[in-house]
C-alpha cells in the first residue's frame, strides 16, 4: 500500500522581524507572549515551556534540528505559513534564513500557503479591542503577480518544494478574500491563468492550488454546488483544514479534550463529502489561545482570541486521532492527497508538536509510531 505523505504546519513568528519590532519593540518575538501566560482557571495547563528553549527559527542550526527531528519522527515536510502584503514580505527570514540555510534542508519537502488575512493585535490582545487590524490582507491583481512572481523566482525552483501528481503545490489561505480583494472572480480567474502561463514560462511546468476549506467563506457548508462551483472557477484542486476550529464542545472558557477529539475526527467525512476535488484531513492535539490575551484582563468571551480553552494535552488521545486519520487514508474512497499535522509549532494557539518540558516528545513519539 502506498504511503500517504505527512505534513506540519509551520508557524514562523520565532525570530526577531522589523515590522513586529515597530509594533512591540527592539528584538521580539512570539516567545515574549509564551513567557508571559499565565493560569486562566484552576487546573489550567499554562504557561507553555518549550524544551529546547526559546530559540531563533531563523538561525540555520536551530532549523537543522527542527528538519531532523520531524523526519526523525514519520514527517515528510512543512506546509508554511507565508505572510506577505502590497508592501512586501512578513516574517520571511525564518523560511529564507533559516529554513533554506539549514544543511539539511533538502532532504525535507516545503511548500507555502499564504496567509492573506489581516494580521490583528493579539500578542497580546486586549478586551477593549481584541481585533484590532495592523495590515490589511486584501491583494490587488497586479500585488497578487508580484507575490506570486516571487515564489517562483525564489521557491518554486527549489528542488524540494512540494509537487503533487508533477505539479507545484500552493495554497490560498483565505480565497474569498483573494477574489473580493481583486474585484471579483473574473479578475481573479484572470490572475490565476496568468500565473499558470507565468510558472510553465519559467520551465516549471504546472502549478496546482490548494485553498483553506474553512475559509472558503461566504458560503454554508451545506451549499455543496456553490461551493464547488466558487472553486472550479478559480482551478482549485485541493483543500486543507488548517485545524479543527469551529468544532469546539459546550461550556466556557474550558472544554472536554474528547469531546473536541471526537468532534474534530468527524471533518474528515464532512470535508470529504463536501468537497468535488482532494481533500487533506487535518489531526489537532489541542486548543488554547489565551495566551495571546492580555493577562491581566478578564477573560470572558468576547471574541479571538478570548476564545474556549482546550485544556489538557493527551499523547495516548493523540495516538488515536493518528490511527484514525491513517484509516480514512486507506479507505477505497480516499481521495486527499496527504495528511495535515496541525501543528508544529503553534505554541500560542496551544496545538503544538515541538516537544516541551511537560510531554517531552511524546507527541512526536506517537508519530512515529503510527506512520514513522
Amino acid at each position: 500500500m502506498k504511503k500517504v505523505p505527512v505534513y506540519a504546519y509551520y508557524f514562523p513568528n520565532w525570530h526577531v522581524d522589523p515590522q513586529n519590532e515597530k509594533w512591540h519593540g527592539t528584538g521580539w518575538t512570539e516567545w515574549n507572549v509564551v513567557k508571559h501566560a499565565t493560569p486562566r482557571f484552576e487546573g489550567h495547563d499554562q504557561p507553555r515551556i518549550p524544551l529546547w528553549g526559546y530559540e531563533d527559527e531563523s538561525d540555520p542550526k536551530v532549523m537543522e534540528k527542527k528538519i531532523e527531528t520531524a523526519m526523525a519522527h514519520g514527517i515528510d515536510g512543512f506546509i508554511w505559513d507565508y505572510y506577505r502584503f502590497a508592501d512586501g514580505n512578513y516574517r520571511e527570514r525564518a523560511l529564507e534564513e533559516g529554513f533554506f540555510k539549514a544543511k539539511n534542508n533538502e532532504k525535507f519537502k516545503i511548500a507555502l500557503m499564504w496567509c492573506n488575512h489581516d494580521p490583528i493585535y493579539a500578542h497580546p490582545a486586549t478586551r477593549l479591542r481584541p481585533m484590532d487590524v495592523l495590515k490589511n490582507g486584501d491583494l490587488s491583481y497586479d500585488e497578487f503577480l508580484e507575490g506570486m512572481d516571487y515564489f517562483i523566482k525564489n521557491y518554486f525552483v527549489k528542488p524540494n518544494y512540494m509537487r503533487i501528481d508533477g505539479k507545484i503545490y500552493f495554497v490560498i489561505f483565505n480565497p474569498i478574500k483573494l477574489v473580493n480583494g481583486m474585484g471579483g472572480m473574473e479578475k481573479a480567474k484572470m490572475a490565476f491563468a496568468e500565473v499558470r502561463r507565468r510558472v510553465a514560462a519559467a520551465g516549471l511546468g504546472e502549478i496546482m492550488f490548494g485553498a483553506n476549506i474553512r475559509l472558503i467563506e461566504g458560503f454554508n457548508e451545506n451549499d455543496k454546488k456553490v461551493f464547488n462551483e466558487f472553486a472550479k472557477s478559480l482551478g482549485i484542486e485541493s483543500a486543507i483544514r488548517y485545524n479543527w476550529g469551529g468544532n469546539f464542545p459546550e461550556g466556557f472558557p474550558d472544554v472536554d479534550l474528547n469531546q473536541y477529539t471526537k468532534n474534530g475526527l468527524t471533518t474528515f467525512e464532512r470535508d470529504s463529502a463536501l468537497c468535488d476535488f482532494a481533500v487533506n484531513p487535518t489531526v489537532c492535539n489541542g486548543w488554547d489561545s489565551s495566551a495571546r490575551t492580555v493577562q491581566s484582563d478578564i477573560y470572558e468571551d468576547v471574541g479571538y482570541p478570548f476564545t474556549k480553552i482546550v485544556n489538557g494535552r493527551d499523547p495516548e488521545l493523540y495516538e488515536k486521532s493518528l490511527l484514525a486519520v491513517k484509516e480514512f487514508s486507506e479507505r477505497d474512497d480516499f481521495k486527499g492527497q496527504f495528511i495535515t499535522l496541525s501543528t508544529w509549532n503553534e505554541w500560542t494557539e496551544g496545538d503544538y508538536l515541538e516537544p516541551d518540558t511537560k510531554f517531552g516528545y511524546a507527541f512526536l513519539e506517537k508519530i512515529k509510531k503510527v506512520f514513522g
